[in-house]
């Protein structure tokens, strides 16, 4: 099939945060695909093919409402990462390129009971004792073992697995979007290709734009959000950011191949092979969704290990005086079944969010008490050299983007580009004379990450603050970088 082409000059500004790519854009449009971004961000937006990619999503049979996308947008594998759609779940499709990769990459922020004053002192220490307790990089095995029986255990129960066995504890739970796990995962359906990479690698970063980064609390926007969320000015966090490693990872390369073979079945035509998609109902759509919750559970449970490794180093350094608790969790490459009203009409629909985070308002029934009052805290990670923000979830992102907002900064360079002619030792002061710290395993792991490969984070955020997505809570800046 020759793709239509995409005619740009239809692209028009709705607002000062909206543009919107009409569904007369492209003659296989089934709606219309809805940019957020200031001038600024869609200039840069426009350098790759992430519109061309949201355009695409657009034509996917049973999407509900618009092809949305945040303003941390950019190419992706099929979705633009940044990309949302909801699809009708009786009558529509699933797409494991509107997931991604790295199922359930998410985020988790930590609060500890120290100030930047006193941990400043001791920050090269604690990185370096961080570094030591975490594995991270490619190929480095996880903290928790685990054995064939109880990898099947994990993949079903996520988080409260290892919090049994000893890495966490209970209340963890409760502050973790979906209290770390998914139910209906189907251990059954995930390869055994994809649990022989997984099982050895629980309780790891990674690489790539994984970390886990020390921060200071620099700014509160609203005292009394803080006081809720217990963030105070000068309080020290910790962000982890991480996925389902080499599991998630198989198990989307897996579905991949099997819903490429299996379109012409269903008579699925797509402008972007990246895009194959089967019916939610059909076997392999409902094979795909085990599989994939199986593996968000997998990353639920890292990122539980990996707390647990945190408070242990903060342990060694600090003393057990030295509180560490979990503020909250959240996923950001997941498709979630769940329930909007649209033009009018109530609508099951199931939820893909591509490098795209939940951001659910005040009152709703999935978010801890203590948070019911504010909203869903949204953490939103921007680079190693600029700041990272939580916000909390808007009744209008209920209304108008299936509960959701951006992920993180979004990336301007490619990780080739920003490797090319930097020295590392240069890069490494340049962080140090801003107080920043970094451990890396690798120098790509330093390079490929450099603050000038990423949207201005402060930008973005502001986009989704101004269109009453989320609001602002704290900015957090950091003070050390673990890297794989």
């Amino acid at each position: 099939m020759t793709k239509p082409m995409f005619d740009t000059s239809r692209i028009r500004k709705l607002d000062e945060h909206r543009y919107i790519i009409p569904k007369e854009s492209r003659s296989d449009m089934r709606t219309n695909a809805v940019i957020y971004a200031s001038e600024r961000l869609m200039a840069a937006i426009r350098k790759d093919l992430s519109l061309e990619q949201a355009v695409n999503v657009a034509t996917l049979p049973g999407i509900v409402g618009d092809s949305l996308a945040m303003p941390d947008i950019h190419q992706g594998y099929g979705f633009p990462i940044g990309g949302v759609a909801a699809i009708d779940y009786r009558k529509g499709v699933v797409s494991p390129g509107g997931v991604g990769f790295d199922i359930n990459c998410g985020v988790r922020l930590l609060a500890t009971s120290l100030t930047r004053e006193a941990v400043a002192p001791r920050l090269r220490e604690l990185i370096q004792q961080l570094f030591r307790d975490i594995p991270c990089g490619i190929g480095r095995e996880g903290a928790v073992p685990v054995d064939s029986e109880g990898l099947d255990s994990l993949l079903t129960r996520g988080a409260e697995w290892v919090v049994e066995r000893g890495y966490g504890e209970p209340p963890d739970l409760e502050y973790s979007e979906e209290r770390g796990r998914m139910r209906g995962a189907d251990p059954s359906r995930v390869s055994q290709r994809a649990k022989h990479r997984g099982r050895p690698q629980v309780g790891s970063i990674g690489s790539g734009n994984h970390f886990v980064e020390v921060q200071y609390v620099q700014k509160i926007f609203e005292p009394e959000v803080g006081e809720a969320l217990g963030l105070s000015v000068g309080q020290v966090v910790v962000l982890i950011h991480t996925g389902s490693r080499g599991l998630g990872h198989q198990v989307c390369t897996d579905f991949l191949a099997q819903m490429g073979a299996a379109m012409k079945k269903y008579n699925i035509t797509l402008p972007d092979r990246q895009l194959a998609c089967v019916p939610i109902q059909s076997p392999e759509g409902q094979d795909y969704l085990g599989a994939m919750y199986a593996a968000a559970n997998f990353a639920w449970a890292n990122r539980q290990a990996i707390t647990h490794l945190t408070r242990r180093a903060f342990a060694r350094i600090f003393g057990d005086g030295a509180a560490v608790r979990v503020v909250y969790d959240v996923a950001h490459n997941i498709a979630k079944r769940e329930t909007y009203e649209v033009g009018g009409i109530e609508r099951d629909v199931l939820v893909h969010r591509k490098g795209a985070t939940r951001a659910f308002p005040p009152g709703n029934p999935e978010i801890p008490q203590r948070y019911k009052s504010i909203g869903q805290p949204v953490l939103i990670p921007g680079s190693m050299g600029t700041a990272s923000y939580v916000l909390v979830g808007a009744q209008k992102a209920m209304e108008d983007t299936f509960g959701s907002v951006c992920h993180g900064a979004g990336r301007l360079m490619s990780r080739t580009a920003a490797k090319r002619g930097r020295d590392i030792q240069q890069v490494k002061r340049q962080l140090e004379e801003k107080g920043i710290f970094v451990q890396s395993r690798t120098r790509d792991g330093i390079l490929e990450e450099i603050p000038e490969a990423y949207k201005d984070v402060d930008e973005v955020v502001e986009v989704v603050h101004q269109a009453g997505l989320a609001r602002k809570a704290a900015r957090l800046v950091p003070m050390g970088v673990l890297k794989g």
